[in-house]
């Protein structure tokens, strides 16, 4: 139980923490489909803000560990269910996510870049799922390419912008 806490917490403390700004940043940028007059989205943007923030800082390390577990997963094979991103993150325990993902994992660390890379790409393959397979498949190539060329930092900050946009989501 102390294992899982303590993953949990490592995620939180390395990739969400700094997603305070990428949040506010984002609530404040984010486009709707829904054409709305600027004061009335900035005013719902801020009420937003009010209204979730803690239940948002709290969904962050569940979304960034079922992220990095969903393509660790399918990359070693380690369970033979192939989870939906959506079950992870709203109906699994948040403790059995982080053992199946440390048990994936195996003797890498979750503040290694084998871990910030299958997080990455769990959460790029989120935001395309609604492309058409072969657009998808093709714009994940491009992903892998370009992560393969930013540094661990920039990896960093790219995986707290995608799971705090992400994790938005599963507000709504």
């Amino acid at each position: 139980m102390k294992i899982e806490l303590k993953l949990l917490l490592i995620v939180l403390t390395c990739y969400a923490l700094p997603s305070q700004a990428w949040w506010f940043y984002s609530v404040n940028s984010a486009s709707t489909s829904v054409d709305v007059n600027p004061a009335n989205e900035q005013a719902h943007n801020e009420w937003l803000k009010k209204r979730f923030s803690k239940q948002h800082q709290q969904l962050i390390p569940i979304v960034a560990v079922a992220d990095m577990f969903i393509i660790c997963n399918q990359e070693r094979k380690f369970d033979k269910v192939d989870y939906k991103l959506s079950y992870l993150i709203t109906e699994m325990d948040k403790n059995t996510l982080a053992e199946k993902l440390a048990s994936c994992l195996g003797e890498d660390t979750m503040k290694s870049d084998v871990a910030l890379n299958f997080g990455l790409f769990g959460c790029f393959q989120a935001q395309l799922a609604h492309l058409p397979k072969a657009e998808r498949d093709q714009k994940m190539i491009l992903v892998r390419k370009a992560v393969s060329s930013l540094s661990h930092s920039e990896r960093k900050k790219s995986f707290t912008q995608c799971v705090t946009e992400q994790s938005i989501h599963y507000l709504k």
